[in-house]
């Protein structure tokens, strides 16, 4: 039975580390959350250690920028393990091969620079453009205010026909960029799975990225799987995950499942006990806890 919290200081005693989303928990892509940079730094005063557990596209250094520019501060964190650090491991041991085309915004370029060194993967990765390539690098939409999934079958379809691996960079299907819905990475690579093509992906739920937030997390503690908490908006990939991996979870409801779990629509910004059953009961997963919005 998923138990809904008022504030994350009731659980201060019972775990020593959490690894905590960003998009939709921490900020909304423009601006960090008041409430949950108050929450983080209570639990740090408190002795608790932070892995920042993010599905961005981009490794460790950029995520760090980004959040310097929207105003999250460093002491607020221990570390980061980021999709971006997780996929490129798979780029540099040449999983989609040596000239791979990028699918995605310019931005994300820097995905492609500082590479980790594999001894038995290529001794270049080359961007190339989609004729060229042996594989595809999907970071996300090139157009994520304007583009659907849908605007790329036929690239898509064509990768296919070549025998192209996709090497996805962020399993988020969607998130929300302020008050606008967006599409990410994921999108593209489940259609592209869908017409039968072949996705690779490292991030949240997948195996991968908890392997390097534990790796991150034991060069600053020795932390038992049992004293960590998993937090974040994502039922598909934060919850899926932290449940997959053995650990406990908190579901913070008022991002993209506000709607079905009826955050925000009473009195108060928590979801609506019934509601939040019946939207876990028809996905079959049961985080530790609940919140509407991190605090």
């Amino acid at each position: 039975m998923t138990r809904i919290l008022d504030s994350l200081d009731e659980v201060f005693g019972r775990y020593d580390a959490a690894f905590v989303d960003l998009w939709g928990c921490l900020h909304n892509g423009y601006e960090p959350y008041a409430l949950a940079l108050a929450a983080l730094s209570r639990w740090r005063d408190n002795g608790g250690k932070v892995v920042l557990l993010t599905n961005s596209p981009r490794p460790r250094a950029a995520v760090i920028h980004q959040l310097e520019k929207i105003g999250v501060p460093a002491g607020l964190y221990d570390d980061i393990a980021a999709s971006g650090d997780a996929s490129q491991f798979s780029l540099a041991a040449g999983d989609v091969g040596s000239k791979v085309y990028h699918l995605g915004p310019e931005r994300d370029r820097g995905f492609f620079q500082d590479l980790p060194h594999f001894p038995n993967g290529p001794d270049q990765i080359s961007l190339v453009s989609l004729d060229q390539a042996e594989g595809i690098v999907c970071t996300g939409l090139f157009d994520d205010e304007t583009e659907t999934p849908e605007d790329y079958r036929a690239t898509l379809l064509y990768a296919k026909t070549k025998g192209m691996r996709l090497l996805c960079t962020n399993p988020d299907i969607i998130v929300d960029k302020g008050d606008k819905r967006i599409y990410c990475a994921g999108a593209l690579a489940r259609l592209y799975s869908d017409m039968g093509g072949e996705s690779l992906l490292f991030g949240k739920p997948y195996p991968a990225i908890y392997d390097l937030a534990r790796k991150r997390l034991a060069a600053i503690a020795v932390i038992a799987d049992q004293r960590i908490l998993c937090i974040g908006d994502g039922i598909n990939t934060d919850i899926q995950g932290a449940m997959a991996e053995d650990l406990d979870s908190l579901f913070i409801t008022g991002g993209l499942a506000a709607a079905e779990t009826g955050t925000g629509l009473g009195e108060t910004d928590q979801p609506e006990p019934e509601k939040l059953t019946k939207y876990l009961g028809k996905r079959q997963l049961s985080p530790t806890y609940a919140m509407g919005h991190l605090r």
